[in-house]
C-alpha cells in the first residue's frame, strides 16, 4: 500500500538531523567493519551511579507505595532535597512547593519549556554554539531563532552589547549555559549580573542550563543564575543528575526559579506525562545528599583525564587551555578542515569518536568536542592511534595516513 499521503508535521522539517543519532549510525557501521571504537562523542559518563544511590533505588523498588503514579509535581521529599541542595550550594532560598519541579531529564524540560512559552514566530535568542535542546526546542514550538555567535576571542561569552535593540526588544526568551557545553567556557559573576540587567531591561525570560554545576576544577565554583538579585523574577535554571552522579540513563533532572514560569511548564507536563518514577526520585534525593567527598572524587577523576588528554594533544600540535569545568575538551580542527570531515576522518582512520562542532550550531564550525568519558588508559590508546595515523593539528591542513 502506498503511504506517501502520510506526511510528518511541518515542524519536523525545521529540524536538522540530530547529530548523535547520525553518529550512532556511523559507529554501528564502523563496528561492522571490525573497528575497536573508543567513543568520546556523547557526554555519557562512564561507570555506574554511586552505591548509596543504587541501594536507595533498590529499597524504594521494594516499597509497593512507589509503584503507582507519582504526583505530577514530583514527590515532596525530592522537591525538598532540591531546594536544600540549592541553599547548601548557593545560599539560595526556594519554595519547594512552587519554585522547584522534577523533570524527566533536563533535555525534556528545556524542550517542554519552549512548548509551554513559545508561540509560532516568537523570537528566541540562543548562543551558537549551544547544546542542541536550546535551539531545537524553540524550533519545534515554531519559534524563530536569532543566533548569538560566540567567539573564542571573547572567551565564548555572549556579547550582550552586540545584540541590536530592535532584536532585544522583540526577543521573548534567552537560553544560555555556563559552564558551557560544548565550549567548556565559564562566565564570571559579573556576566550574570549583566545578563539579568539586560533581560529585565528588554523583558526577556532567562533560561539558564546549569547541568555542569559540580564538574568544576582547580578551585573554580560556577555561579547560579538565582544567586543574582532580581534573577528569580525573570528566570529559571535547569539542572540534571546525569553528569555528576553518573545517572544519565535514569532520566532525572529539575528546574527551579520563578514560580509562574514553572507553573506554565507544570501545566504542559500534566498533559504529557506522569513524571518520574517515585523510586527514582527517592534515589535522586540520596544523590543530592551525598557528602562532598564524593564530589571531590568525581572532580579529581575528570581533572586527571583533562590534564592527561591536553598533554597528549600538545604533543600532536594542539595548544588547548585547561578548562575550568565540564567533562569536555573543545578542540580546534586543523586549518582548512571542517568539523564534520575532521570527525569522520578521525573515526575512519582511528576508530575514535568525537563530535563535530557544527552539531551545536554554525558557531561551532571549526571545532570538535571530545568527551572525557574514558579512563586514562583508554585515552592513551586514542592518542596512540592519533600518532599512528598522523592525526595532528597543523597550520594549513589535516594530514592523516593509514
Amino acid at each position: 500500500m502506498n503511504l506517501d499521503w502520510i506526511t510528518p508535521a511541518e515542524r519536523l522539517s525545521s529540524l536538522p538531523p540530530y547529530v548523535f543519532a547520525r553518529l550512532d549510525e556511523l559507529k554501528a557501521r564502523a563496528r561492522e567493519q571490525g573497528l575497536d571504537l573508543i567513543d568520546l562523542g556523547m557526554g555519557n559518563p562512564d561507570g555506574s551511579a554511586p552505591e548509596p544511590v543504587i541501594e536507595a533505588a533498590i529499597a524504594a523498588l521494594q516499597n509497593p507505595a512507589n509503584h503507582g503514579y507519582p504526583p505530577f509535581e514530583g514527590t515532596a521529599n525530592f522537591r525538598q532535597a532540591i531546594t536544600n541542595w540549592y541553599h547548601r550550594r548557593y545560599d539560595v532560598e526556594l519554595d519547594p512547593d512552587s519554585e522547584a519541579l522534577p523533570l524527566l531529564g533536563s533535555k525534556e524540560g528545556l524542550t517542554h519549556l519552549a512548548l509551554a512559552y513559545v508561540n509560532p514566530g516568537d523570537l528566541i535568542l540562543v548562543p551558537s554554539p549551544a547544546y542542541p535542546a536550546h535551539f531545537r526546542g524553540p524550533l519545534i514550538a515554531g519559534g524563530t531563532i536569532h543566533s548569538l555567535m560566540l567567539k573564542p576571542e571573547n572567551d565564548w561569552l555572549i556579547d550582550l552589547a552586540a545584540i541590536p535593540d530592535e532584536v532585544a526588544n522583540r526577543a521573548k526568551i534567552l537560553y544560555f549555559n555556563y559552564p558551557s557545553n560544548p565550549t567548556t567556557a565559564t562566565a564570571p559573576r559579573e556576566f550574570f549580573v549583566d545578563i539579568v540587567a539586560f533581560a529585565r531591561k528588554h523583558s526577556i525570560l532567562l533560561v539558564h542550563d546549569l547541568c555542569y554545576a559540580e564538574l568544576a576544577f582547580d578551585g573554580y565554583q560556577p555561579t547560579s543564575l538565582l544567586e543574582i538579585p532580581g534573577a528569580k523574577e525573570i528566570g529559571v535554571e535547569f539542572h540534571t543528575l546525569s553528569k555528576t552522579y553518573n545517572m544519565a540513563g535514569w532520566r532525572v533532572g529539575f528546574v527551579v526559579g520563578n514560580r509562574h514560569i514553572i507553573q506554565g511548564l507544570r501545566t504542559l507536563k500534566t498533559n504529557l506525562d506522569y513524571g518520574i518514577f517515585a523510586a527514582l526520585q527517592t534515589a535522586a534525593e540520596t544523590a543530592l545528599q551525598l557528602p562532598d567527598v564524593y564530589l571531590t572524587e568525581v572532580q579529581s577523576r575528570y581533572r586527571r583525564r583533562r590534564d592527561f588528554l591536553i598533554q597528549g594533544l600538545a604533543e600532536l600540535g594542539w595548544d588547548i587551555p585547561k578548562s575550568k569545568a565540564t567533562m569536555y575538551l573543545w578542540v580546534p580542527c586543523p586549518v582548512g578542515t571542517n568539523s564534520t570531515d575532521f570527525a569522520l576522518d578521525v573515526l575512519q582512520q582511528t576508530g575514535v569518536v568525537v563530535t563535530p562542532g557544527n552539531a551545536f550550531g554554525a558557531g561551532g564550525e571549526g571545532y570538535v568536542r571530545i568527551s572525557l568519558i574514558a579512563d586514562c588508559d583508554r585515552l592513551g590508546e586514542a592518542l596512540r592511534r592519533f600518532k599512528q595515523a598522523n592525526i595532528r593539528y597543523q597550520a594549513e591542513t589535516l594530514v592523516s595516513q593509514s
